[in-house]
């Protein structure tokens, strides 16, 4: 093995001097550097924009999809979608642990990894042969590399292991939401419902997985009004069931007249937007959905951020917009907490499986 990086420069086979998450190739080798570790794989999760776009491209034809995603692993190294540049995260158990590893982990402890399979040196040993693929959650047996810098959480033992992987597949969500909402409350600026403390805060895609625990977060944190917009009666349906919105409303996030006008008749514009849609065209919506001094947190890796700029500049809109990177200290155990916490934040994860 090479010198090595705790970011995993050492992996990276093509092009030279980029992060594994820019790499076209990464060394999958088996063997060890000192600060590295290896996980047994047995699930793996991809990102909702990911797979929609492959099952999309595909037809559904769930055999292709799998022929695609094998054909990506065994030629990159790794699971990075080419079209989204996304991928997913992985549940395994712990195979191996180099002795310089500051990551606390152990042989044999179960963990998922809350770094994307887009940076992650991935190999697949039985095909996927278990996999139908027609769902996110891909049953899987290889194994991945973890580098000195990634971040792994061990699965509870109260929860169902695909449930776990589900929950922190969208971890960094809730937590920066939760962020968001408070420091609006600490500040103690003028936000729109006349209150000088306590924000409306509305989540577009709000049944969805991460669209749901955002709702639990901004609640948790202080939200004044919670405002969740989903595509269509079904989901609201499901969504007031969860008892997760003080409002829900229906429009088509990529109209962004229809938006702004669903969520100012709902309650709004908002103080926090935070964007949990899988499909591209949302960024106008979301910020003509904003009010001036506002911010959106943009959470989908179908998200134009060049869209998202020019759009605001285009609207004079005076807004902060925030990139969801998927990482905020103790994520996991938040995200966690709050399906343990709302019943109805359970109950839209576990239909989904």
């Amino acid at each position: 093995m090479p010198p090595t990086s705790p970011v995993g420069l050492h992996r990276v086979l093509a092009p030279a001097g980029v992060l594994p998450q820019a790499a076209e190739r990464l060394d999958t080798r088996r063997e060890l550097a000192d600060d590295e570790v290896r996980v047994r794989v047995e699930r793996l999760n991809l990102d909702a924009a990911s797979f929609r776009q492959l099952e999309h491209k595909h037809g559904g034809d769930g055999d292709k999809v799998r022929a695609e995603v094998l054909d990506i692993i065994g030629t990159r190294g790794k699971m990075q979608n080419p079209e989204t540049g996304s991928g997913g995260m992985l549940v395994g158990t712990v195979e191996e642990v180099g002795p310089d590893s500051p990551l606390g982990l152990a042989v044999g402890d179960r963990v998922a990894t809350l770094v994307s399979l887009t940076l992650t040196p991935l190999v697949i040993e039985d095909d996927l042969a278990s996999w139908d693929g027609r769902s996110e959650q891909v049953p899987a047996d290889g194994y991945a590399i973890l580098f000195g810098r990634s971040i792994a959480a061990r699965i509870p033992d109260d929860l169902a292991p695909e449930l776990s992987l589900s929950v922190m597949d969208v971890c960094g969500a809730p937590a920066l939401t939760a962020r968001v909402v408070r420091e609006y409350v600490e500040r103690g600026g003028v936000v729109s419902t006349g209150s000088t403390t306590r924000p409306t805060v509305v989540v577009i895609g709000g049944a969805g997985k991460s669209g749901s625990l955002s709702l639990a977060a901004a609640r948790d944190a202080g939200a004044a009004r919670t405002i969740g917009v989903v595509p269509h009666a079904a989901e609201a349906e499901l969504l007031s069931g969860a008892g997760l919105a003080d409002e829900i409303t229906i429009a088509d996030a990529r109209d962004p007249v229809a938006l702004s006008e669903a969520v100012t008749a709902a309650g709004g514009p908002a103080d926090v937007t935070v964007v949990c849609v899988d499909v591209p065209g949302c960024e106008g919506g979301a910020i003509l959905s904003t009010r001036d001094g506002g911010t959106v947190v943009f959470f989908s890796m179908a998200t134009s951020f060049s869209a998202a700029a020019l759009g605001a500049e285009g609207l004079a809109a005076d807004v902060t917009m925030l990139v969801g990177n998927g990482y905020v200290p103790g994520h996991a155990d938040y995200a966690l907490s709050l399906l343990r916490g709302h019943d109805g934040v359970r109950g839209l994860f576990e239909r989904r499986l």
